[in-house]
């Protein structure tokens, strides 16, 4: 990492200014673009790297509520998970949601910066924090290791302090997740007993068979589809617990802006619920 970082020989960040180099660079040492899916788009949006950095605004989604608070409290920097230009553009024009914020960010002065595939297989990555907020408190290993690392990969499993039903389970997983419109919705027999636990960060069902194969009772991630839940219930006896997209991302935003902690970058982690779902209606038929 070439940045004043590398020059400090008191080991004390806070009495330096960094800038936004400074801070890719601590960043990128942590999450290493080369994990990232080759169909990722990670790294800096925008921003001018020789601009120094005093406030780091953390966020999942890209969006414009986020530009709001960023710009209201007149960060410098926004470091999010999801990619703002994931698929190939031509041009930001204004005139798109996309391009506006994109727009706006400049002219305010704040850049963007994207961790996303290759933090979720970081050793500690997003799954850890999940699992963390969930009350798995001991060693982790990853669902799917990488090649290269096996410390490293997709998802992660380990054991509860002690057995809790499936109900107990849920109800702590719900406490330890942001609340969102949708909540939790779980499958299995509310009475059985919990004690090794799968845990992947945002769309896991590509991890379905790692999760039986690995001796989970219950797995625990998001956006699982119909067809496959069903089959793999019908299979075995592992449940599942599928919460929002953006609940089980966001406890990694702490364990990020924690790689800050020792400068004198003052950090904040975004109050926006930008879940794509707004409410729910129970209403029905039956």
């Amino acid at each position: 990492m070439v940045c004043a970082l590398a020059v400090i020989s008191d080991g004390n960040l806070r009495s330096v200014s960094l800038t936004l180099a400074d801070i890719v660079g601590i960043f990128e040492d942590r999450y290493d673009p080369a994990w990232a899916e080759s169909w990722d788009a990670v790294g800096l949006v925008c921003g001018d790297p020789g601009a120094q950095v005093r406030r780091v605004l953390f966020a999942v989604d890209p969006v414009a509520e986020v530009a709001d608070e960023a710009l209201g409290w007149g960060a410098d920097l926004i470091v999010t998970h999801h990619p703002l230009l994931l698929r190939p553009v031509h041009g930001v024009p204004a005139t798109t949601p996309k391009g506006r914020l994109v727009h706006r960010l400049i002219r305010g002065g704040t850049a963007l910066f994207t961790a996303h595939t290759n933090a979720d297989v970081a050793d500690p990555g997003v799954s850890d924090a999940l699992a963390r907020a969930v009350g798995l408190t001991g060693d982790l290993r990853p669902l799917s290791p990488s090649p290269d690392d096996p410390r490293r990969g997709l998802g992660r499993v380990g054991e509860l302090p002690e057995p809790l039903t499936l109900r107990e389970f849920a109800a702590g997983a719900a406490e330890g997740l942001p609340v969102t419109a949708g909540g939790l919705r779980v499958a299995g027999d509310p009475d059985a007993l919990i004690r090794t636990v799968a845990v992947c960060g945002g769309a896991g069902d590509s991890l379905l068979g790692a999760a039986r194969a690995a001796g989970a009772d219950v797995y625990l991630t998001a956006d699982l589809r119909h067809h496959p839940a069903s089959e793999f219930r019908e299979a075995g006896t592992t449940a599942l617990v599928d919460a929002a997209h953006w609940a089980t991302e966001w406890p990694w935003l702490r364990d990020a802006a924690g790689l800050l902690g020792e400068t004198n970058v003052e950090t904040r982690i975004s109050a926006a619920v930008t879940d794509a779902w707004t409410f729910r209606s129970c209403e029905g038929s039956t």
